[in-house]
């Protein structure tokens, strides 16, 4: 038990100490105008160069990676059907799509999947 304690002292304490030297260590001193423009050229920009970002692109991209993982928990039901009892098996892989496809008419009922608005 001394030993596990021990070595989370000592992890807590190794990790501490490199998140601060890197913090201290990545401070930028020198707050120039022409070193933190987008262009370092010599002239001035004619636009803009940070683009307003689409919020309907990161709705569709977070709504894609939480189908994606969804899609990863369903994989494995198929190796679990030889396992376990075909009932159960059904109703929760049933109870899980269902409520895939619930969230999936929820979110197209409210536009959040039309990309031209």
């Amino acid at each position: 038990m001394l030993i596990m304690i021990s070595t989370i002292s000592l992890t807590l304490t190794l990790c501490s100490l490199i998140m601060f030297l890197s913090t201290t260590l990545s401070k930028k001193t020198i707050l120039d105008r022409e070193k933190m423009s987008p262009f370092e050229c010599g002239f001035d920009p004619q636009s803009s160069a940070r683009l307003p970002f689409s919020l309907r692109f990161f709705l569709i991209a977070v709504i894609f990676l939480i189908f994606d993982v969804e899609i990863t928990l369903l994989l494995p039901l198929a190796n679990l059907s030889t396992l376990t009892d075909l009932q159960a098996w059904s109703f929760v892989t049933t109870l899980f799509l269902l409520i895939l496809l619930l969230g999936l008419y929820y979110e197209w009922g409210k536009g959040a999947l039309e990309w031209s608005q």
